[in-house]
């Protein structure tokens, strides 16, 4: 596995509904290559995660709120899925200018699941290839993406590298790509 010793990796989600295992398995995939996670949010406090979009599970902390982050501080963005998790990061205008930034700065994003539904609303799927969960497949493609469907997908195109996977049992293959992309 690609090593990120000595890196931040930013770790974006709402403060309600984000998948937890698409929160901690790339949270741990980042820790086994030596990296250091950062959990960012709208609002300070917890995030409360689900399994299965519905049954409550753990809660995490939040480290540092969306406005007290800048992309410059991190190697670069995970956005876990869950409906409601998506759907409201979707909304929030802070959210979407930190994706902008990755995207800008060149730095790698991954997103599972429900996740690119984020990088619609920030404007920055266009010409990319990428998979989700299957209900997404035709916001992408109106959003000018190619969607697939396949366990996961990295696509380097546009000068800068999107990592996509389409649920939970795609985890194995979607932190191993993660990890490697922003080994990088």
């Amino acid at each position: 596995m690609a090593k990120l010793s000595g890196t931040t990796v930013a770790f974006l989600t709402s403060n309600a509904g984000v998948e937890q295992p698409e929160l901690t398995e790339p949270w741990q995939a980042v820790i086994d290559a030596g990296g250091s996670p950062v959990l960012i949010a709208p609002e300070s406090g917890e995030v409360q995660a689900v399994v299965g979009d519905l049954n409550p599970a753990s809660t995490f902390p939040v480290d540092r709120t969306v406005d007290q982050v800048t992309a410059e501080e991190f190697v670069g963005l995970v956005i876990p899925g869950g409906t409601v998790n998506a759907d409201t990061l979707r909304t929030n205008v802070a959210a979407q200018n930190l994706i902008r930034a990755f995207v800008e700065q060149r730095k790698p994003i991954a997103a599972i699941c429900h996740a690119p539904w984020t990088l619609i609303e920030a404007d920055v799927i266009a010409g990319k290839t990428t998979t989700s969960y299957p209900s997404l497949a035709t916001d992408l493609r109106n959003a000018r993406a190619t969607w697939v469907d396949e366990e996961v997908v990295v696509d380097d195109s546009q000068d800068w590298t999107l990592v996509t996977s389409r649920n939970p049992g795609d985890l194995p293959a979607f932190t191993t790509a993660l990890v490697a992309a922003f080994a990088k």
